[in-house]
């Protein structure tokens, strides 16, 4: 069973622009999404409330739960993951202090030129994180895709 969890949860977050540039080729293949190098989504794991905890681990779904926050490539194998934080934290604030955020803050990821990733609308718009325009009342001439 060990053997079983090392091999379906052991990963290794790329270290060279050419491990990027395989995850971007398959993005481009598999989604038609050129150079992007994953997406990011930050999940709740529901927990019995830790003892004196209060409300630290209280999400806005009712329940006490960790974040397993991941960043993932195009065949939704996992590139990075962060587990453990309290249940009362957004998907911001969750990557604001990620360990995934500073590195690409400090442009320690060796990514490839105009390299990107995609959240949804609870993550910040940053030149190297895009998320949706959902917020936004597009005309039919804006939506058509080219």
């Amino acid at each position: 069973m060990h053997y079983l969890f090392e091999f379906f949860f052991k990963f290794q977050v790329p270290a060279t622009r050419e491990e990027w540039k395989r995850i971007q080729e398959t993005f481009k293949a598999k989604w038609n999404f050129p150079n992007c190098c994953g997406a990011i989504e930050g999940r709740h794991c529901q927990i019995k409330r830790p003892d004196n905890s209060c409300s630290e681990f209280y999400n806005y779904k009712g329940t006490c739960s960790i974040i397993q926050f991941a960043l993932v490539d195009a065949d939704c194998w996992f590139v990075f993951i962060d587990v453990g934080s309290n249940g009362r934290v957004n998907d911001s604030a969750m990557f604001r202090n990620s360990t995934l955020n500073s590195a690409m803050e400090s442009n320690l990821l060796n990514w490839p030129d105009n390299s990107v990733i995609t959240g949804d609308d609870a993550f910040p718009l940053r030149n190297a994180l895009l998320k949706p325009y959902c917020k936004v009342n597009l005309t039919l001439k804006q939506k058509k895709i080219y």
